[in-house]
């Protein structure tokens, strides 16, 4: 397993598998139709490429490993390895987080017509609130929670049930209610979850404009 792992990994590097080197090989294979394998190695030798060139392109991928490879990972330090997984746990998850909460808002800017900005870190500690929307003199606060798989809805709800009271001061400290945006992905992009809380924030700022 560790071996395939290692082949597999240096030819898609190296691109030794790609049409350029092995040909249009789902194309060939459709248009051969085989029966057997015998009858498909036959047909691709024959049609696609040589076996001298397969050959010749794992004697690459050989170097490539031993020579190429091998030469990168005798420069590898402890030090390389720790610093790698610090940043993939923490700087990589915070940027991923970071930018689904910018996505998330600035969907909520397009929809409401509304500047929605950063809360300081005052209200984050108070109130639990991470983002407002300035009505006059008066603030909606916002909580934007991404939800995938690691962070299950009932967690969130089990979370936004302890972090009531301190939205209700909140409310009574800044005239506004505060709402929560759950977000996830669909289609390879973060959508707002809870659509409906879009209008539950449009009847609050009429309520504070009016």
């Amino acid at each position: 397993m560790a071996k395939e792992w290692i082949l597999n990994s240096a030819m898609n590097r190296f691109q030794l598998n790609f049409k350029r080197n092995v040909g249009p090989t789902s194309e060939s294979i459709r248009k051969c139709e085989p029966k057997t394998l015998d009858e498909w190695q036959e047909y691709y030798f024959y049609n696609v490429r040589s076996k001298e060139h397969i050959i010749d392109l794992g004697k690459k991928l050989y170097i490539k490993i031993t020579e190429v490879i091998s030469a990168e990972v005798e420069e590898i330090t402890e030090e390389d390895c720790i610093e790698y997984l610090l940043k993939l746990v923490i700087d990589k998850t915070f940027d991923g987080y970071m930018t689904e909460i910018k996505t998330i808002y600035g969907q909520l800017e397009r929809e409401l017509g509304y500047k929605i900005e950063p809360a300081p870190d005052k209200w984050d500690r108070l109130f639990n609130v991470d983002f407002f929307i300035k009505i006059k003199d008066k603030y909606i606060g916002l909580q934007i929670k991404p939800v995938n798989q690691g962070i299950q809805l009932s967690q969130i709800f089990k979370e936004k049930g302890l972090q009531e009271k301190t939205h209700e001061k909140f409310e009574k400290e800044f005239g506004g209610k505060v709402f929560y945006i759950f977000s996830s992905k669909a289609n390879g992009k973060k959508v707002i979850r809870n659509v409906d809380v879009i209008d539950e924030i449009r009847t609050e700022i009429n309520r504070l404009e009016g």
